[in-house]
């Protein structure tokens, strides 16, 4: 019933999503600050120094603006979407899957970035991205409807104790086998708990069914998201748990014998400090990934302590530690030198020069964006099919 509940819940969230009228609403100056900003986040995302004393980015801030940093963290998009639709909040790190959801939804408002002085340092790749720069007015103009935070590769975790080499395949997740300990993979891998992970099985189905042409694994044809659906149903016999916590994966690898997943570098590193003999890979497939946004509700209760947190997310300080927290690579390429924490080789380990090579998270739609026209599958049957497979359906 509780499964039945949440699929009405996410259908309707997106339903709701695409009703909402478009804005053109856009701060002209920064005032003086409201005294607080409220932030929705990605774990690991927003420190203030009560983690680890040598990770705080939130404490210096709060000193200079006076504003107080308020965080909810998240742990998937479509509880990002969910909470933004409350409209509670300032400010949202949403990911592709998550960011163009809420632009046409009418929940962010453009950003004006002549208020953020330090936009010109923010990496070329990541100022005009197809996930937050969108002409919604109709203008001729895109619009910025946020300002990039961090991105990188969701990679393959693995148990070094049971890999004494690095798995080149994200198969040892997929397909049953013998893992190189001579166990079973049954009820000893995991799996992303979010619609999106739709897209890792259509990029292993890129390399090993190439006969269905899938080119892009956000743009699939009902044959292909068939076969993407089939995959997980194949996963789901493996799989022990589907993750969507951060803190309670790490637990799972620590405590409860688990081996392999999809996961993010922030859990590889703090594992890898707890002393865990974990380590992780980017196999032969390739790997999704995400190009994080900071983006600001149409109806902000307090604008311009957000604002001022803008400029201050993309300070080369603030980006560099983040970096170095999180496993991922810099919004802004001066952090990649010069910080303590990240180290001057910190963004070459975490990628940064593999953005080409990431699929990026991106809201599904109808339209494959190629010749095939509008014949593939949106968001909301990803929300509901995946929900289905998780259930054994």
């Amino acid at each position: 019933m509780m499964r039945k509940m949440l699929v009405v819940s996410l259908v309707l969230v997106f339903m709701l999503v695409l009703s909402v009228p478009f804005t053109s609403a856009q701060m002209t100056a920064v005032g003086e600050g409201e005294g607080q900003v409220d932030i929705i986040a990605w774990a690991g995302y927003i420190e203030n120094g009560s983690t680890d004393p040598n990770f705080d980015w939130v404490t210096s801030f709060e000193a200079e603006t006076g504003c107080k940093v308020n965080v909810k963290t998240a742990a998937t998009s479509d509880e990002m979407v969910a909470l933004m639709n409350e409209g509670l909040f300032d400010l949202v790190t949403a990911s592709g899957d998550a960011s163009l959801r809420l632009i046409y939804g009418g929940r962010v408002q453009p950003v004006n970035i002549d208020l953020i002085p330090s936009w010109g340092t923010v990496d070329e790749r990541l100022q005009n991205a197809p996930w937050h720069t969108v002409d919604v007015d109709g203008d001729g103009t895109a619009e910025h409807y946020g300002v990039p935070y961090q991105w990188g590769p969701n990679v393959l975790m693995y148990n070094t104790e049971v890999f004494t080499e690095a798995p080149t395949s994200w198969d040892v997740v997929f397909v049953e086998q013998t893992l190189p300990d001579g166990e079973s993979n049954v009820g000893r891998v995991q799996a992303y708990d979010g619609p999106i992970h739709i897209a890792d099985a259509a990029l292993y189905l890129m390399t090993h069914n190439p006969e269905l042409g899938i080119t892009d694994p956000y743009s699939l044809d009902r044959a292909q998201f068939d076969a993407a659906l089939n995959l997980l149903r194949q996963q789901r016999e493996l799989v022990a748990r589907y993750w969507h916590d951060a803190f309670v994966q790490i637990d799972d690898f620590t405590n409860e014998g688990i081996v392999a997943s999809g996961s993010w570098p922030f859990q590889v590193n703090l594992l890898q400090a707890s002393g865990q003999p974990i380590d992780s890979v980017v196999p032969v497939e390739g790997a999704t990934g995400w190009a994080d946004t900071t983006m600001m509700h149409v109806n902000a209760p307090h604008p311009n302590c957000a604002y001022q947190w803008l400029e201050h997310s993309i300070s080369p300080k603030v980006q560099g530690d983040l970096a170095a927290w999180f496993g991922s690579v810099p919004a802004v390429p001066a952090a990649c030198e010069g910080n303590e924490l990240l180290g001057d080789a910190g963004c070459a380990t975490n990628g940064f020069e593999d953005f080409e090579s990431i699929k990026f998270w991106r809201t599904p739609t109808v339209s494959c964006g190629d010749e095939r026209g509008d014949v593939c599958v949106p968001y909301y049957e990803w929300v509901t099919s995946y929900i289905a497979v998780i259930g054994g359906r």
